[in-house]
């Protein structure tokens, strides 16, 4: 079974968010492919990541780098498969749908409101497929996910 969280970022961008479930995946003995279209998002995520722990840092690093196969979590413009590190955990962080997700185990999509009307479209087409497990999560004012409809 594929699992895919939807994620409405209403509070927090996912540069804040990002890091704490990155830190999940690594403390389970994952590795996380993130993917983001803008160059300046991916920057936002990098920084992010390296800034999460103030005594230490998440190790990641960039697609496209001689490292690339070795880091936990890697940070890629585009979605390719298999990624190039191995992991079997994605998270979309511009918002942006790719149906390569499907080939991971597990798809954290990550979307604000100017991507709602998308994020919507994806979670009815994913309720068609087969072997498609959905969870929506949203924030409260107090930072605090929770589960939603």
């Amino acid at each position: 079974m594929i699992r895919v969280d939807f994620y409405r970022l209403t509070r927090d961008p996912v540069e804040r968010v990002l890091p704490a479930i990155a830190t999940r995946i690594l403390d389970a003995g994952d590795r996380l492919l993130v993917v983001a279209a803008p160059a300046m998002q991916r920057q936002a995520i990098d920084a992010a990541l390296w800034a999460h722990q103030p005594a230490s840092f998440l190790p990641h690093g960039m697609a496209g780098t001689p490292d690339a196969a070795d880091e936990p979590i890697l940070i890629a413009g585009t979605l390719d498969t298999p990624a190039a590190n191995g992991a079997a955990m994605l998270a979309i962080a511009d918002g942006e749908w790719r149906e390569e997700a499907l080939a991971f185990d597990r798809t954290f999509l990550f979307f604000d409101n100017s991507r709602i009307d998308d994020a919507r479209a994806t979670w009815r087409t994913l309720g068609a497929a087969e072997g498609v497990e959905r969870h929506f999560w949203q924030q409260d004012d107090r930072g605090r996910w929770s589960e939603g409809p």
